[in-house]
């Protein structure tokens, strides 16, 4: 299936379900972007091998009790039955209030001290880009930024991101996601 470049997520059919439904309503609050905009063609900046950089990522009003941040990255049209995690980290303090284009960089200086990158199915210690199998037809990739209600979640540096969003799934207070989608 070839697709518009201008088309958007609501104008495609995308062979996974939304990882998200299954999962506690929570609030959303504001998050923005300046490298992808929700529901359009992600730009080659955050693709592999055309860059792969993580998006910048802005946020705020978040809910009350908010202690820190954590942000994911998930493929749920990958062809696997679990999907494919490009990104986790967490332990962002509730402070930091936006991360720069390429903060997920492996052994990035612009992440804070405290926020932990785990492997995702890359096994990329940070973010992966988006990087579909040619003629699988297009892929979203769903940037979500979740607002912990603890200070520091207490995952070992060597898990998989997947134990990551199993421990948001008990200790967010809201979720913001903005979705953009990819194809080769």
């Amino acid at each position: 299936m070839t697709t518009d470049k201008t088309a958007s997520v609501s104008d495609i059919n995308f062979p996974g379900p939304d990882p998200y439904a299954p999962l506690k309503d929570l609030p959303a609050f504001t998050l923005t972007s300046t490298d992808i905009t929700d529901g359009q063609r992600l730009p080659e900046s955050v693709t592999e091998p055309g860059g792969g950089d993580s998006p910048q990522l802005a946020w705020s009003d978040l809910p009350e009790g908010t202690k820190s941040i954590a942000i994911t990255c998930f493929d749920p049209d990958a062809p696997t039955a679990s999907g494919y995690w490009h990104w986790g980290v967490f332990n962002i303090p509730v402070s930091v209030t936006e991360l720069p284009t390429g903060a997920g960089a492996e052994n990035s200086t612009a992440l804070p001290a405290e926020a932990i990158q785990l492997p995702g199915d890359s096994l990329r210690r940070g973010h992966y880009g988006a990087n579909p199998p040619e003629g699988h037809g297009p892929h979203r990739y769903m940037y979500a930024v979740h607002a912990v209600d603890v200070d520091k979640l207490d995952i070992p540096e060597d898990m998989p991101v997947t134990v990551l969003g199993f421990n948001l799934y008990f200790h967010s207070l809201g979720r913001s996601i903005i979705t953009g989608w990819f194809e080769q």
